[in-house]
């Protein structure tokens, strides 16, 4: 049993429908102990005149009245001195009446028999005070362990890590059987009071009247709202509220790292992001300038096939410089959700051919191998093509120039599947997954550029609703499987 249910058991029992005093009181038993005392000596004390009527003469009055007392002692046990002094009453008149001559009457005719029952009805008095009295103490010292075993929990240096703030309120509310408990703190600024965190609930009439209200500072308090308290749960309450205190500080910290770890996170993308666009735009730029240049000089007279060249050289890397933006700018959308599908039927070969139209650098270096029967996919056309153009770029980069890059696809029974193989080194199984982080660069691959393509294109893919993963291809090299879903 843990501890909170320990106090709120001990305290249920004593104080069941009692009102809870606010000082150090001796404590009542609860009205359910009571009635069940009543019912004992209803059903017993009958129960015995029977047995003791049905033995005759076989036992004496003396040995008949401690028996009584026997009884009446059980009844304090389980009801309390209040119903064991009723039900020594009720013992003695039903001494008086089958016991003491003349018998079914309530006359007397012996003073020595008056004298034993007022004697039997003064020490059942004594015995039960003394039974229940144990019974308190006992319950004092149960309720005091479950206190100091709290308190022992609280202390514990451990806890705020253990424990959560909300574990904390609960733990307390429980404890001291609160309709709820609230860790409340003062916004700066406007200095309005909020619930930092909270456990329970107030009833829809309205809010229980506040039990206590326990300052921690100038800008933090417990509260709680239910039952009055005893004066010794004070302590306990004490320490729920460091608890909680320690609980709330802790996960500012928490937060606080957290928050570090985010700013630290995006500084170091955007030292990634500078260092690759400072190389992947200078490339094409210093190229571009170096051709214009080449060009303007007057001194020199250029052949058609050197301005051809030159002119080329331009093309490609205005070409380069057009594809690093445009993944800059993907990236940018696909991070802050703004990134807009309009999913079609679209045939895939068709995507296929534009995205090699788009790469001047696939000429004669990509075998297709897509049926132009496939089913139609759903997709957004200017993604998907975008993503081809992406993955067909890495490859044809990355993979043997001696061997082609290959194109496959087929349709399943949900989806189409696509497969661009090259035949380059590869990757390591472990290291697949990092080629889909943003600026991510594998030094055993030679990557170069900013490390996004294929970022975009995953998030591309996910977005239509598809997949993207990286596998081995047989006999070496990396292989993109694209999964796109039919259109119905």
């Amino acid at each position: 049993m843990s501890i909170s249910a320990r106090i709120e058991r001990v305290r249920s029992e004593d104080l069941l429908d009692e009102p809870v005093p606010t000082e150090r009181t001796p404590r009542g038993v609860g009205r359910r102990r009571q009635l069940a005392g009543l019912l004992v000596a209803a059903v017993g004390l009958p129960l015995l005149t029977l047995a003791l009527t049905w033995l005759g003469d076989g036992l004496s009055l003396e040995g008949q009245v401690l028996l009584y007392l026997l009884a009446v002692v059980g009844v304090a046990l389980v009801g309390g001195i209040a119903v064991a002094l009723v039900s020594a009453v009720a013992a003695a008149l039903l001494i008086n009446w089958w016991f003491v001559e003349p018998e079914h009457t309530l006359d007397i005719a012996h003073a020595d028999d008056l004298v034993a029952l007022a004697v039997f009805v003064a020490v059942a008095a004594i015995v039960s005070g003394a039974v229940e009295l144990a019974t308190r103490r006992a319950r004092v010292a149960e309720q005091a362990s479950a206190q100091a075993e709290t308190l022992s929990a609280l202390a514990r240096a451990d806890l705020a890590e253990q424990e959560s703030l909300h574990a904390i309120l609960e733990q307390a509310r429980a404890a001291f059987g609160m309709e709820s408990v609230a860790l409340k703190v003062r916004e700066r600024g406007s200095g309005v009071w909020t619930d930092a965190d909270s456990a329970g609930w107030a009833p829809a009439g309205g809010e229980a009247p506040l039990c206590f209200d326990v300052p921690l500072g100038p800008s933090m308090r417990l509260v709680g709202r239910g039952p009055a308290l005893f004066a010794e749960d004070q302590r306990v309450l004490a320490a729920f509220a460091g608890a909680a205190q320690t609980a709330y500080e802790g996960r500012r910290l928490g937060e606080q790292a957290r928050h570090a770890e985010s700013l630290a996170s995006v500084d170091r993308q955007r030292t990634a992001l500078l260092a690759a666009v400072g190389h992947d735009l200078r490339t094409p730029l210093a190229g571009i300038k170096a051709a214009v240049s080449s060009l303007r000089q007057s001194d020199v007279s250029w052949s058609a096939a050197e301005r051809d060249a030159l002119l080329a050289t331009i093309e490609q890397a205005a070409d380069r410089l057009d594809a690093v933006v445009g993944n800059l700018l993907d990236a940018s959308r696909l991070q802050a959700g703004a990134m807009s599908v309009r999913p079609e039927p679209v045939a895939l070969d068709e995507v296929v051919s534009a995205a090699l139209l788009a790469l001047p650098a696939a000429a004669g270096k990509v075998h297709v191998a897509v049926p132009d029967d496939l089913p139609l996919v759903l997709a957004d056309r200017g993604l998907l093509e975008r993503v081809l153009v992406n993955l067909l770029d890495n490859a044809l980069r990355h993979g043997a120039s001696e061997q082609p890059v290959e194109v496959r696809a087929f349709a399943g029974g949900e989806s189409a599947k696509l497969e661009i193989a090259d035949h380059g080194p590869g990757v390591s199984r472990d290291q697949r997954e990092r080629l889909f982080e943003p600026f991510g660069r594998l030094d055993d691959r030679g990557t170069t550029g900013v490390g996004l393509g294929l970022a975009v294109a995953r998030g591309f893919l996910e977005a239509m609703e598809g997949a993207l993963v990286a596998d081995a291809t047989p006999g070496g090299g990396l292989t993109m499987r694209l999964r796109v879903p039919l259109a119905r």
